[in-house]
């Protein structure tokens, strides 16, 4: 039996260094353009003219199309030069930036914001494969940490960043300004990335892009309308759900017999996977259903600026950083886990539970006590639930099981967003309706659809109804979240109990002959 070769890396780790500066610099502009919108958005609404159910769909969109296009750019990783697509993938996330920059009207940003979901979903998926192709294994670790720190970084100065350039140069500046950073990236994998062509007969599961594309945008849609153009139950929302329907139906046929499916069955019938998916659902809606709305609750229900929401957002991302180190240590020290996520789902679900008595008079603590356990227990989850799925297979199975993992807990965010936003939307514009009637002033049309966000244009006592309705209607949605997040308490309970192994392979101890010889 030939002996185990371990392959050295072919760049040196000055090289590799310099091939991460443009690959993270690009990460970087992609992961805050999703969070530097979230306290821009209340400003950006406003100015548009926009109402909040368009406020919700400038989230939904970028998240809807990054989710669908994330396994097409993996498996024409596989087919194409990895160089040539992270490239494709940063100039379309850099056209999309700059169009949501000249945007006239909601309908333009949300055609950009969807181009520019287009090109995060390449970013994000092409630098994992990327990184797989210049470092080896054992090495992978060591850059991966600078990868969650930039990711990290990101996430927390995205929401301080949107309300300074929105405070200060307007928010138009929150999509231009991720230009000369995305062409200084280019410039530098232009220059430093070289690759391989390792090229094979590939399969890319178009049918499968599209069904996912149905199922997933039809209920979106359906959410945000229905109880609003149409009654929940009519012949228009047959017109949405049945054609979703059938797209699952002809999904689950198509990957059955898909050489290289979107979504493996095969690792679909594992239990803990299943169970992953399930909470990792859950989570995400928790996780981005809330996030979003938190930002617009500081400005329009409390009056605060951008850059002050931003700050006050800083207690949620704490608690993330928290709950994700110190549940990390602990899991790597026992190699046991299920206590720790069950602690944390606890935690969240009392976070969100908290939340729910919010109005326009909650104090500031009490949101940022909220917010803190909201984060750990976000923290806790979010990269645990792929670390025990990735626990359930061998190495060469890690990128598909980790990828269906993402895959629906970004699903999970997208439909929470969209259904938390469509649940806002309608308690906004009863309570607009009520306080008008109250004040015996007549009810305008643009109080359906969550009224209009350009609260500079608004009088009083119009302007105060408005900031009332949205304080006293925030709470409900986090009620909503906190009992959406008991399926992933259940979830994690029905998982079984495993201990994480110490090797990269999975051994099968009854067969040691069975495992692959390593390839040179």
């Amino acid at each position: 039996m030939s002996q185990p070769v371990h392959d050295e890396p072919n760049l040196s780790h000055k090289e590799i260094l310099e091939v991460l500066a443009g690959l993270l610099a690009m990460l970087f502009v992609a992961m805050v353009s999703s969070t530097i919108v979230s306290t821009a958005l209340p400003t950006i609404i406003g100015d548009l003219r926009g109402n909040q159910t368009q406020y919700t769909w400038v989230v939904t969109t970028t998240l809807l199309a990054m989710t669908v296009s994330s396994p097409i750019w993996s498996k024409l990783a596989d087919l194409f030069d990895k160089k040539l697509l992270v490239q494709i993938s940063g100039v379309v996330f850099l056209l999309g930036s700059l169009a949501a920059g000249f945007a006239q009207d909601v309908p333009q940003l949300l055609a950009a914001r969807s181009l520019q979901g287009l090109g995060v979903g390449g970013l994000l998926a092409l630098a994992q494969a990327i990184m797989g192709s210049i470092i080896p294994p054992r090495e992978r670790g060591r850059y991966s940490g600078y990868m969650a720190s930039v990711m990290a970084v990101a996430t927390v100065s995205g929401p301080l960043i949107g309300g300074l350039l929105v405070d200060t140069v307007g928010w138009r500046w929150c999509f231009w300004a991720a230009v000369p950073i995305s062409l200084m990236g280019l410039a530098v994998l232009q220059k430093f990335l070289h690759l391989e062509s390792v090229r094979r007969e590939v399969h890319i599961d178009w049918w499968g892009a599209l069904l996912i594309t149905i199922a997933a945008s039809l209920p979106l849609v359906w959410v945000s309308f229905a109880g609003q153009r149409f009654d929940w139950a009519s012949v228009e929302t047959a017109y949405f759900l049945v054609p979703a329907a059938l797209a699952v139906v002809a999904l689950v046929f198509v990957e059955r017999n898909h050489a290289e499916p979107l979504i493996p069955p095969k690792i679909l019938l594992e239990r803990t996977t299943i169970l992953a998916i399930v909470a990792s659902i859950a989570v995400g809606i928790a996780q981005f259903g809330t996030s979003v709305f938190l930002s617009q609750f500081f400005q329009v229900a409390q009056g605060f600026s951008p850059t002050e929401a931003g700050l006050l957002m800083l207690p949620l991302i704490l608690g993330s950083m928290i709950g994700a180190t110190v549940s990390g240590q602990l899991i790597t020290r026992t190699g046991i886990w299920k206590p720790y996520m069950l602690i944390g789902t606890v935690i969240l679900i009392a976070g969100l539970v908290l939340m729910g008595p919010t109005d326009h008079e909650t104090p500031i603590w009490h949101l940022s006590v909220s917010m803190v356990m909201m984060g750990i227990g976000q923290g806790t989850l979010m990269q645990n639930l792929v670390l025990v799925v990735q626990n359930t297979v061998d190495v060469r199975d890690i990128g598909a099981a980790s990828g269906v993992v993402s895959f629906f807990r970004s699903l999970g965010g997208t439909v929470g967003i969209a259904v938390l936003g469509a649940i806002l939307t309608n308690r906004v514009s009863d309570h607009i309706a009520t306080g008008l009637t109250a004040e015996g002033l007549p009810v305008p049309e643009n109080a359906t659809g969550g009224g209009n966000l350009d609260l500079d244009s608004l009088q009083e006592p119009f302007l105060t109804i408005v900031r009332h309705a949205y304080g006293d209607s925030t709470g409900y949605i986090f009620v909503v979240a906190g009992v959406i997040s008991v399926i992933s308490l259940v979830a994690i309970w029905f998982m079984p109990v495993t201990e994480l192994r110490t090797t990269v392979r999975k051994q099968d101890e009854r067969d040691p002959l069975s495992m692959e010889q390593p390839v040179d």
